[in-house]
């Protein structure tokens, strides 16, 4: 038989049932689609809705629908047994019947409407699901069979995308690399090489204006980050690694692995480099707290990148995480390089990734350290594009305005964290499930994330076409060794203030935890109002300063976030530094700023103005001052232990002691950080021109400071 299937071919499939039964990841991610599926042929069979509200009934159906077409198609090939196929065929052939009596959605999004769901872009994955499944058993069902489903469903929703939905096929944008998907892979089914090439090609057929090639041409920067986050990342990926695995089968003559440098290579390592310890990812623009490495797209992706690349140790720590693969020759392929392999380090270290699609846009930097108990601690520093482009798409805007934002996790949680989106996924009572009005009036708004606030504003007057024209850009990246630094500068975001923060991870003998080091300093002509907030999980457990109680229902301000931020307590120190601690879960952890006498530090909680209890109410820590030209200098200590079932507490108080600013300029900034019986002095370079040799001699209150290259240390007791 010529024709094969299109993920896999019917020797691939008679070849994965010797993995049947067998306890490896393979084996097991079988038979966990064996029971899923058998549930579902036994509790919902076949049922074909018609239209409904978004995240409603009707749509899950579909959803659950297609999903289960796609599963029971790979494991026909692999168990050939008859109820699968045959269920397929009911399922397509009643879509088939149902599709032409539907009229376009009524409920109307930002993408257009389908007839199945209330926007284009679910229906291009049932496209892309139903057709595999299609392909699977093609070559049972009759000519006439096959011909209903070809012109009764298949090519009315080809012509929906490609001819009345024309102006939106060709977005560049995450709905863009679903629709090439679904339009691509359901024309390969059905023999269609002229629908094939506008998929790939764009519809001009140039492979610029539209189409899979330009998606990757212009999505993501030559370090494989994309545009949008990884949020949307992890969403755009999956289409992309499938339907290249398409491409690769039927025209190999493409060499679409190889394409653009291996950019579908890099972009899965991009990703795969950004997740925190604990396998979610960063809350960059709008983002889910929860989404992570064993979501589906990462999943499949992993398996073919295994196949298509072949497999290292960072790539097997990841399925080590995921813990499954995809049901597939390749995923049988990272089952057993792993299962060889079972005690690897799969950990990325410190790295940095470019942003725009010729990393010219600024980018973003980790730096990953262990303490002394070998856990993982990872900081985070963003600096790149805004994140939305509304030349691109009016959909494409999921940008926050959060330059040199910095995010730190560390014993297992985020101990610095972002807020992420507004929005209550599939959560239909909620606006429809759909993003929140907090999520422009709280989440994108500067103050929501853990970097300087000019004036109780927000970065580039929340205004996207001025976010757009302005980036930052990396200053220095040290990566190896116990002191490890990051710095970048994002100049008029602010008009007239010029921004520079450096992250320092410090390993240091008499902590046991990596100290976090963070330098913010802005110079400007003119006096502000300067507020860093430091936003946390956890509830309080001391302070070194008084505090006084605000009470009542007091809020910040009035826009921009502030009005939905209570003002709970305020504090003030005399003694140049300040200390905040906190408990979250098992763990202490304190911050230590270096405050003037004028300087005020606020408590904050989310949550104020929100008649709909729409925020999480989650608290933060604002350091104020009025300044011109100013340094924030803090440290963050994790430390210590607390369980509660076994009442046990220990180093409830941390090594550090206070921080206090030496001075600082043009050239460099030079702090020091007091411990029990010892300190740490710390110089950071400010010089434009930082290289890894030049050098620094500076001078500040009668001491004489010089180093060599972007950063140093010195220690004593």
């Amino acid at each position: 038989m010529s024709y094969q299937p299109l993920f896999m071919t019917f020797d691939e499939g008679k070849q994965l049932q010797q993995q049947l039964g067998q306890a490896s990841l393979i084996g097991c991610a079988i038979d966990s689609e064996i029971q899923q599926l058998e549930r579902y042929l036994a509790e919902v069979g076949i049922e074909i809705p018609g239209q409904g509200e978004g995240g409603g009934y009707q749509h899950n159906r579909h959803k659950q629908n297609y999903i289960h077409m796609h599963i029971a198609g790979r494991l026909f090939l692999i168990t050939e047994e008859r109820r699968y196929a045959e269920f397929i065929e009911q399922m397509l052939l009643g879509y088939a019947v149902k599709y032409p009596t539907l009229a376009n959605h009524v409920s109307k999004d930002s993408n257009p409407p389908g007839r199945l769901f209330h926007q284009t872009l679910n229906e291009n994955m049932w496209l892309m699901y139903a057709a595999d499944a299609y392909s699977c058993i093609q070559h049972r069902l009759s000519a006439a069979q096959r011909q209903q489903i070809i012109d009764d469903l298949f090519r009315p929703m080809i012509d929906l995308f490609v001819i009345d939905h024309a102006h939106d096929f060709d977005i560049i944008h995450n709905h863009g690399v679903w629709a090439t998907c679904g339009v691509g892979i359901a024309a390969y089914a059905i023999g269609d090489q002229a629908t094939v090439n506008k998929a790939i090609y764009g519809l001009n057929g140039d492979g610029e204006t539209g189409g899979f090639l330009a998606q990757l041409s212009k999505l993501f920067s030559p370090d494989g980050y994309y545009l949008e986050g990884p949020y949307y990342h992890r969403f755009a990926l999956r289409p992309l690694v499938l339907f290249a695995e398409v491409i690769e089968r039927r025209q190999p003559e493409l060499k679409i692995f190889e394409h653009q440098r291996r950019m579908i290579q890099t972009t899965t390592q991009a990703l795969m480099k950004l997740a925190f310890p604990d396998g979610t990812w960063p809350a960059i623009n709008d983002s889910s707290k929860t989404m992570g490495v064993i979501d589906e797209g990462m999943i499949v992706a992993a398996s073919i990148y295994c196949g298509r690349y072949g497999s290292d140790p960072q790539l097997l720590g990841l399925a080590q995480q995921q813990a499954t693969v995809w049901v597939h020759p390749f995923g049988a392929q990272l089952s057993a390089a792993l299962a060889a392999n079972p005690t690897v380090d799969g950990d990325w270290g410190s790295v940095q990734l470019t942003d725009g699609a010729n990393g010219d846009r600024g980018g973003l930097s980790i730096l990953r350290q262990r303490d002394g108990d070998n856990t993982p601690m990872m900081a985070l520093l963003y600096y790149g594009q805004h994140g939305s482009d509304h030349q691109l798409h009016k959909a494409l805007d999921h940008g926050h305005y959060d330059g040199l934002a910095l995010t730190l996790f560390n014993r297992d949680h985020e101990t610095l964290s972002d807020y992420g989106f507004g929005r209550w996924v599939n959560v239909e009572p909620k606006f429809g499930g759909r993003y929140i009005k907090e999520n422009d009036s709280y989440c994108k708004q500067t103050v929501a994330h853990n970097t300087l606030v000019v004036d109780q504003g927000c970065q580039h007057q929340f205004n996207t076409a001025l976010a757009e024209a302005n980036f930052g850009r990396s200053h220095f990246f040290v990566s190896d060794g116990d002191l490890q630094g990051m710095s970048a500068i994002c100049n008029d975001y602010w008009p007239g203030v010029q921004q520079q923060r450096s992250v320092l991870l410090i390993r240091q003998p008499n902590c046991r935890h990596p100290l976090l080091l963070d330098l913010l300093r802005v110079t400007s002509n003119d006096a502000h109002q300067y507020d860093l907030p430091y936003h946390y999980h956890g509830q309080l457990v001391r302070t070194d300063c008084e505090r006084s109680y605000v009470g009542g229902v007091a809020v910040l301000g009035e826009q921009h976030g502030y009005q939905h931020l209570y003002d709970v307590a305020r504090a003030r120190s005399a003694d140049g530094s300040a200390l905040v601690s906190w408990l979250h879960d098992h763990s202490y952890h304190s911050l230590i700023t270096a405050v003037a006498a004028d300087d005020e530090l606020i408590f904050a909680r989310t949550g104020a103005n929100d008649p709909d209890f729409n925020l999480r109410s989650e608290p933060c820590i604002i350091v104020r001052r009025h300044g011109a030209t100013e340094l924030f200098a803090s440290v963050i200590e994790s430390h210590g232990y607390f369980n509660e079932a076994l009442e046990a507490s220990t180093e409830a108080r941390g090594q550090v002691e206070r921080i206090e600013t030496v001075g600082h300029n043009e050239q460099g900034s030079v702090v020091r950080i007091h411990g029990h019986d010892w300190q740490l002095t710390v110089m950071v370079s400010n010089r434009a021109d930082v290289t890894a040799d030049c050098e620094h001699q500076l001078s500040f209150a009668g001491e004489i400071f010089s180093w060599r290259g972007p950063l140093a240390l010195i220690e004593s007791n």
